[in-house]
This record gives structure tokens, C-alpha cells and sequence, in this order.
């Protein structure tokens, strides 16, 4: 087993005050998450002031919700990767660090090239198995198709730069999305405003800025002398390698087509209330996405963070990582939480000048923020178990908390009481449930000494 010379400076995730590690993880993060979510954002804002209410529906809604499926599938299986680079770089394990880099890389090429044949085939029939209105389908189509077309990129590229992040550079994938973000505007407004391509713009603006993200990640890749540098003559899938990558990423990869099968039946139900409610909880799922990028952003950096303190065998930082990080993530929403509340109804004014839209959004705003902390503890907690290894519990209680029982929900209670609040009610009841779930789960594990104590007995 090959490890790093001494010569290369020592990694200080492993060392040093938690909270303020997790910070110097967590900033760049989230304003890598913040511009990667203004690639769908702006597309929102442009199509919604500059073409029509019709349009905005089509590029959030019904294909919003079946991309998050299909793509978060294979980011999830993907993520394995990540997670593994971080524990063998933490290590110093330089040949498995080499291996876990170009397995997953390849993945996310194999992946990209499935992602693609299969959208291109089922978009329209899901679109409309999803009860899209007609007036919306075939924007829809048109978006949905060009955006599939362009799956490679977007895969490669957040294996790549979470493959960065994992080594602990989280500063060149945010400068990375800064870039293509910046891009994306631009471009939106030349095919949309100016040339008037409407939906069919804003996807070749974002397919084309995600093929520069890519092709920018490479380079580094390419370029540096670390032990993740890209080598194309490398490219292969090592096979003990793909074995711990699949082992980590599928229960991620299937909590995450949990939470999108759910979020399509819920989407369908509101698809029922017609076109100006799609458009309302469209600009809703955007402005959304602040806390859930957020809090993605927590759960990327304390995972990282347990990785590679987990490989070096600092098992103390990371069970004191789960708390600090659950902390802050907790005092960070409830302020999010009350921004939004207040204020939130001025934010939809940059999607839609329409009274009525802006109305019902307000009201879908204020419903859901209260609850926003009660989903804290599956995000981080989530991420500290999966990278120390505990993957299977954690995968079921989100398939039991979060998928059945919205699907129970949405299928027995919501058909006889519609309406917007009965529907987005199985949110919150899921994220309480599931917590408290994973929250018996983790002292369950330390009562049994399953974690490791501070002193470092026990095992994982």
C-alpha cells in the first residue's frame, strides 16, 4: 500500500477547533450550492418575467421533480466515491485514493450516457402519467429533452468536484461555479431576451454551462500532482473499489429516489389544482432551495469532515462533529426560517408579477418554514453515519419515514380533502418522524458501543 511522502503538508481537517473547521468547509460549499442553484433559478426568473406563467411551470413542476429523481440516483451511487476518496486521503493511502478517483469518475461518465437514453425515452410519458396541464406539456417536453441531453456534464462534474472537496479543496469548485453560473445568465438573457428561444434557451444555457463546469474541473484534475490526479489512461472501474463505492452510495442513492418518488406524487397532486398553483409552488421549490442548499451544505462538509477524521483514526472529532454541526445547522434555520416567513412574499416578485401566484406562493411559504428545523438532524446525521460506514439503518428509516409514509398520506387522506396544505402537510410529518428515528438509531448504536468512544474503544 502506497502512502503520501512526507513531504506534503499534513491535512488540518483532522486537527484543529471542530466549529471552525466545519466553517472553512461549509462557506465554500454553500456558495458553490448557492451558485449551482441559480443555474435552475435564473432560468425561473427569466422565463417567468420575460415569456409567461405557462413556461415558468414548465421548467420547475413535473420536470423539476422527475430530473431530481433520475439525477439523484446516480449522484447518490456517486457520492460513494466521495466519501471513500475522503477516508483513504485522510489515510494517506495514496494508490486507493488514485482508484476510488477514476472509478468514480467513470461512473459519473457510464451514468451520464444511461441517464441520457433513458430521459429521452420516458420524458413525455411521464410528463404525462404526472397529470402536467396541457397547456404547460409541451414546454415541458422541450426542456425535459435538452436537459437529458447534457447528463454526462452534469454528472461528471459533481463527482469531480466533490472529489476535490473530499481531498479538502472546496475553494476551486466555487470559483469553478461562479464562472459557469455567471455564464448561464448571460446566456439566458441572449437566447431568451434577445432571441427569443424561450424554454428551449434557458436548457441550452444550462447544458452548455454545465459542460463548462466540467471541462474546468478536469483541468484541475489534470493538473495537480496530489494523489487524486486524472489520468484518462487510468480510467477504469477497479473492482474492489467499485464494491465500497456501491456499498456507500447506493443507500444514498436510494434514499434519494425516496424522497423523489414521493415528491412526484405530490407534485401530481398539485398538478391537479391547475396551472397557476404549478407556477406558485415552481417559484416556491426556487426560493426553497436556499434552505435546502444550506443545509446540504452542512451535510457535504461534517461528512467530509467525519470522513477523513474517521480514516485517521480521530473517532473523538467526529462524534463531537455530529453535535457541533447539528448546532449550527439548527440555529441557521430557525433564522432562515423567520426571514422567510416576513419577507418571502417580496422574493416571488423576482419570478412572476402575477397577484394571484404570488398570493398562493406566500401562503405555501409560510405553511412550510416553521418546520424547516425539524429536518436538520436527517441531513447531518445522515451524513456522519454514512461516512463512518453505517449506511443500510439509515437508508431504511429514510425509505420508511420519509417515502411510505407520504405515500400512505398522499393516498389515503389527501384523494378525499385536496388542497394545497393537505398535501404539503406529508413534508413536515415525514421530517418528524424520520428525526426521531435516526435519533433512537444513534444512541441505540453508542449504547451498544457500536461507535466508538472520546478514548477510542469500541468499533465501527
Amino acid at each position: 500500500m502506497k502512502h503520501r511522502m512526507s513531504n506534503i503538508p499534513e491535512n488540518r481537517i483532522t486537527e484543529g477547533v471542530i466549529w471552525k473547521q466545519l466553517l472553512v468547509f461549509f462557506f465554500p460549499v454553500l456558495l458553490g450550492a448557492f451558485f449551482q442553484q441559480l443555474y435552475n433559478t435564473v432560468d425561473a426568473v427569466i422565463i417567468g418575467r420575460f415569456v409567461g406563467t405557462n413556461e415558468l411551470a414548465a421548467v420547475g413542476g413535473s420536470t423539476g421533480t422527475i430530473i431530481n429523481l433520475l439525477v439523484g440516483f446516480f449522484t447518490g451511487l456517486a457520492s460513494g466515491a466521495t466519501v471513500i476518496t475522503a477516508r483513504y486521503y485522510g489515510a494517506k493511502d495514496d494508490e486507493s485514493v488514485g482508484k476510488a478517483v477514476h472509478t468514480g469518475l467513470l461512473m459519473a461518465i457510464s451514468g451520464g450516457a444511461i441517464l441520457t437514453v433513458i430521459g429521452l425515452l420516458v420524458g413525455k410519458l411521464v410528463l404525462t402519467w404526472m397529470s402536467t396541464p396541457a397547456e404547460v406539456l409541451p414546454h415541458a417536453l422541450i426542456y425535459f429533452n435538452i436537459y437529458f441531453l447534457g447528463m454526462i456534464p452534469n454528472l461528471y462534474y459533481n463527482i469531480a468536484a466533490g472529489i476535490l472537496r473530499a481531498v479538502g479543496d472546496s475553494k476551486r469548485p466555487l470559483y469553478i461555479l461562479i464562472a459557469s453560473t455567471l455564464a448561464n445568465v448571460g446566456l439566458d438573457l441572449l437566447f431568451v431576451v434577445v432571441l427569443r428561444m424561450s424554454v428551449t434557451g434557458v436548457a441550452l444555457a444550462t447544458v452548455l454551462c454545465q459542460t463548462l463546469s466540467a471541462v474546468l474541473t478536469t483541468i484541475c484534475l489534470l493538473r495537480t500532482r496530489d494523489s487524486y490526479r486524472l489520468s484518462f489512461r487510468k480510467l477504469r472501474f477497479d473492482r474492489h473499489m467499485l464494491r465500497q463505492i456501491i456499498y456507500i452510495g447506493l443507500p444514498a442513492a436510494m434514499q434519494g429516489v425516496a424522497y423523489s418518488m414521493a415528491n412526484i406524487v405530490i407534485q401530481s397532486n398539485i398538478n391537479m389544482l391547475g396551472s397557476l398553483t404549478v407556477a406558485a409552488y415552481t417559484a416556491y421549490t426556487k426560493i426553497d432551495c436556499i434552505f435546502w442548499m444550506i443545509l446540504n451544505a452542512f451535510g457535504i462538509s461534517v461528512s467530509t469532515f467525519a470522513g477523513q477524521n474517521y480514516g485517521a483514526g480521530r473517532i473523538d472529532r467526529v462524534k463531537k462533529s455530529l453535535w457541533t454541526c447539528t448546532a449550527m445547522a439548527m440555529g441557521t434555520s430557525v433564522v432562515l426560517s423567520l426571514i422567510l416567513f416576513f419577507f418571502g412574499k417580496y422574493i416571488y416578485l423576482l419570478f412572476t408579477a402575477d397577484a394571484a401566484a404570488i398570493e398562493i406562493g406566500t401562503q405555501i411559504l409560510r405553511f412550510m418554514v416553521p418546520f424547516y428545523i425539524t429536518y436538520v438532524l436527517i441531513e447531518v446525521m445522515s451524513g456522519v453515519l454514512r461516512a463512518i460506514g453505517f449506511v443500510v439503518a439509515p437508508m431504511i428509516m429514510t425509505l420508511s419515514g420519509v417515502c411510505a409514509l407520504r405515500l400512505v398520506w398522499l393516498f389515503t387522506y389527501v384523494p378525499h380533502n385536496r388542497n394545497i396544505y393537505t398535501i404539503l402537510a406529508s413534508y413536515p410529518m415525514s421530517w418528524i418522524l424520520t428525526s426521531a428515528l435516526f435519533l433512537l438509531y444513534y444512541f441505540i448504536l453508542i449504547k451498544k458501543g457500536k461507535i466508538p468512544s472520546a478514548s477510542g474503544t469500541g468499533s465501527a
